[in-house]
């Protein structure tokens, strides 16, 4: 990955942040975009002697979107790696839920990677470079109380896996990956039923896999052009393996084991 061009959306935190320091200590040239541009001048500081280009983005926009693909472009002439790390997340029932919620998550997770990934892909295909979709083990099995985060990581999963068919004899190099449950930023901002942000975390954050680790892995992954990464054992490639096995028991397990989150939306 040495000088490659690595453009990472939703890098001001968690896998995005730990994606932009595994990849600048390899000696990539990052474009880093994120809607905190604050967070992200700080990390140019942080990373001194990388080649780093920022942009405020936020990736629900289109215009935000192109231009920080342009900014790429313009400063280092190429795109090799594109990672669609950009999301947010939810927790309420679906009876409950205001729709706007539902077109907020789909707004950013879906069409943010749809749009980031229109205006890199004619650099990509001549680079054969990779594209990367994060999206997360409910990108592949629902989870109840986020109807609408389930709902959009199967969009971006549908969508990357049809676009790796479409480009299969032009070298793209087309990566998705489902993190299990990881130590980030996303739960604290994940929207409740009226669109609120639900503060702290209902969940124990030590006891998952750190960002770095998870920036590791898709590192490594990217390197061996992976069509797909599946992290964890217990809540990751075994979730997904009784899901095309054992669907009904997923369900009821499923049920069960969010149902023991604190104040959980349902029971």
């Amino acid at each position: 990955m040495k000088d490659k061009v690595v453009v990472i959306t939703g890098a001001s935190s968690g896998i995005g942040k730990a994606l932009a320091v595994k990849f600048a200590s390899e000696g990539s040239k990052l474009v880093l975009g994120a809607r905190r541009i604050e967070k992200l001048k700080e990390l140019e500081t942080e990373l001194h002697g990388a080649e780093i280009e920022s942009a405020e983005t936020d990736v629900s926009r289109e215009e935000d979107c192109k231009i920080l693909i342009e900014k790429a472009v313009a400063r280092f002439g190429r795109v090799d790696v594109l990672i669609n790390n950009a999301g947010i997340s939810m927790r309420a029932n679906f009876d409950t839920l205001d729709l706007s919620v539902l077109k907020r998550l789909m707004d950013v997770n879906f069409w943010g990677t749809v749009y980031c990934t229109k205006y890199a892909l004619p650099y990509l295909l001549e680079t054969k470079g990779s594209v990367v979709g994060v999206i997360s083990i409910a990108g592949h099995v629902g989870l109840p109380g986020r109807t609408g985060y389930a709902a959009s990581k199967f969009a971006v999963r549908g969508f990357l896996d049809t676009l790796r068919i479409e480009n299969l004899k032009k070298g793209l190099h087309v990566l998705v990956v489902a993190p299990g449950f990881t130590a980030s930023e996303v739960r604290k901002v994940a929207l409740t039923a009226d669109g609120s942000a639900q503060g702290e975390t209902p969940r124990n954050e030590e006891k998952m896999m750190s960002s770095e680790d998870c920036a590791r892995h898709i590192y490594n992954a990217v390197i061996k052009r992976k069509r797909q990464l599946i992290l964890t054992f217990m809540e990751g490639k075994l979730t997904v393996f009784m899901g095309k096995f054992f669907p009904a028991l997923l369900d009821r397990l499923t049920f069960s084991h969010m149902a023991k989150e604190p104040d959980s939306p349902f029971k």
